[in-house]
């Protein structure tokens, strides 16, 4: 189930992030780039990777800590490049949210490396 929703997410937040490349491109306005590229990686490749493993190896998004995972993750990238683009746009004094989506993005991160330890061999 997470598998899913991590997969539909990740190919809304990717069509995003292209969109927004397409307007920075057109615009020729380059400032929010780290923003864009934060967005494709951390919230389109890596969330898709995750729900291909948790539907490759079902056992391993059947759990408790996958779900956890799951919406950490979720949340961790959508924070995490919308706090960089807010920094890049009004400044320093907004530092926390990109710092607090990063942390939540790490921990995710971490979770999923334990499941992957804990199912590879499934």
């Amino acid at each position: 189930m997470i598998g899913s929703l991590m997969m539909c997410v990740s190919v809304v937040v990717l069509l995003v992030g292209m969109l927004a490349g397409i307007a920075m491109g057109i615009e020729q306005n380059f400032t929010l780039a780290p923003a864009h590229a934060h967005l494709n990686l951390v919230g389109g490749v890596l969330l898709f990777m995750f729900g291909l493993y948790y539907r490759l190896i079902p056992a391993a998004g059947a759990t408790l800590l996958a779900n956890v995972q799951g919406w950490l993750h979720i949340a961790g990238a959508i924070l995490f490049p919308a706090g960089i683009a807010t920094v890049l746009l009004k400044g320093p004094s907004f530092e926390a949210a990109p710092i607090a989506g990063s942390l939540l993005v790490v921990a995710a991160m971490a979770l999923f490396a334990v499941i992957v330890f804990r199912t590879s061999r499934a």
